[in-house]
């Protein structure tokens, strides 16, 4: 039973989580790091039990960032994707600025959305969008080009319409290509809503960050950054749930 609930998979990350904490703090103690550099995990985790109302709140506003964003960057990349993998000369126009537009640093570009759009939500989400914008561009063109000729010719063949062939056959097959892209996107999401809180907003885990950098609070600035792990982790298993229910049938989502 006891071996069973070990090798249960939704065990094994809650032991990697405690064996890595484990060896954080036996590692500052046996090498005596000052709290200054690296605080011990007990402390950090006093913070997170102390400013656990504060952090939640905080939490809250770049969770909302990073939702409209990703779910701005699914708007936007999915249809330009469909365009791409559909049309050579789009994509001979369209993909080289996409991959010029990436080598921009966004931390660079964020300051520009404050000074274009204030100090409010909508950098960040730009920002957020941004990021999560290129992975599902790709991923999607990827899957799309991926579908097997011969499954097409064969619905063409039996008298089937574009969109039947479409909703039938290649959406379905581009789905786990897609959805790959929809999980690197909901992470790289949060990074650019952190990035936007960065260079101009007075809410959010971002700010905390910054606040306890002046202050040099490490404890609290690891316990933000904790809870901004969280926060990727629940976004990326929601997605992942989502991929679960809607290919059951790929191979990626059979248990051996």
């Amino acid at each position: 039973m006891f071996r069973k609930l070990i090798m249960s998979p939704a065990i094994r990350p809650i032991l990697l989580v405690v064996f890595l904490v484990v060896l954080w703090d036996l590692t500052i103690r046996l090498f005596s790091i000052p709290a200054y550099l690296i605080p011990p995990p007990g402390k950090v985790m006093v913070q997170l039990v102390e400013q656990w109302p504060m952090l939640l709140s905080e939490s809250y506003f770049t969770t909302e960032a990073t939702v409209w964003g990703f779910l701005l960057s699914i708007v936007v990349g999915v249809p330009i994707a469909m365009v791409i993998a559909y049309s050579r000369i789009v994509e001979s126009y369209v993909y080289p600025l996409l991959v010029f537009s990436q080598s921009v640093p966004k931390v660079a570009i964020a300051p520009l959305f404050v000074v274009w759009f204030g100090f409010g939500i909508l950098p960040k989400v730009i920002t957020a969008f941004l990021l999560g914008f290129f992975p599902i561009v790709v991923s999607t063109v990827m899957g799309f080009k991926s579908v097997e000729s011969d499954m097409l010719d064969l619905a063409r063949s039996m008298g089937a319409s574009r969109l039947q062939t479409f909703f039938k056959i290649s959406l379905p097959a581009a789905l786990p290509a897609m959805f790959s892209g929809l999980k690197v996107s909901v992470t790289l999401a949060v990074v650019g809503a952190v990035v936007g809180e960065f260079v101009g907003s007075n809410s959010g885990i971002g700010y905390v960050l910054q606040v306890a950098n002046g202050n040099f609070d490490l404890p609290l600035m690891f316990a933000g950054l904790v809870l901004l792990s969280v926060i990727g982790v629940l976004l990326f298993a929601v997605v992942d749930l989502i991929e679960r229910m809607m290919i059951p049938w790929h191979a990626s989502q059979r248990v051996n």
